[in-house]
């Protein structure tokens, strides 16, 4: 009986290289901005007290309005304008998060010249779609989702 052992392709072993080592800081920044957040070290922009409230002339709690309502009662801002407060302990874990909803894109980035001198063009173009199609998306030109 012969064994037929399948051997990750130089693409794949690139991407997952990229994606375990940007899972792992990803993680870290979460677990390290998380304790920022919840030790106080940072200021919050939401005081964590106010989420247990019910907002003046309001019947529903901060913590169970829909993102909309609550996003107004507090003034935040939508898109990428959390950036502007992520100097706030709050915040600060939307570092980590979009890290790692970064990782996609950049592992494509990294496949891209191994897919392009390997002279795979289906994938190539595929990999360059992706890419243009995920930052097109995290853009906000669109203007579509949730918020």
């Amino acid at each position: 009986m012969t064994e037929n052992k399948k051997k990750a392709s130089e693409e794949q072993l690139a991407y997952a290289g990229v994606l375990n080592i940007g899972m792992w800081i990803g993680l870290a920044l979460l677990i390290v901005f998380f304790i920022v957040y919840i030790s106080g070290l940072l200021p919050s922009y939401i005081p964590i007290g106010d989420l247990s409230k019910t907002p003046p002339g309001s019947k529903i709690a901060y913590w169970s309005m829909r993102a909309h309502d609550f996003n107004q009662a507090f003034n935040v801002p939508t898109g990428w304008g959390w950036i502007k407060l992520a100097g706030n302990g709050d915040y600060l874990n939307f570092v980590g998060i979009t890290m790692l909803a970064g990782l996609t894109v950049a592992c494509y980035m990294v496949i891209l010249p191994i897919l392009i001198r390997k002279k795979d063009t289906a994938y190539a173009i595929i990999a360059i779609v992706e890419v243009a199609v995920l930052a097109l998306a995290a853009s906000g030109i669109l203007k579509t989702g949730g918020h």
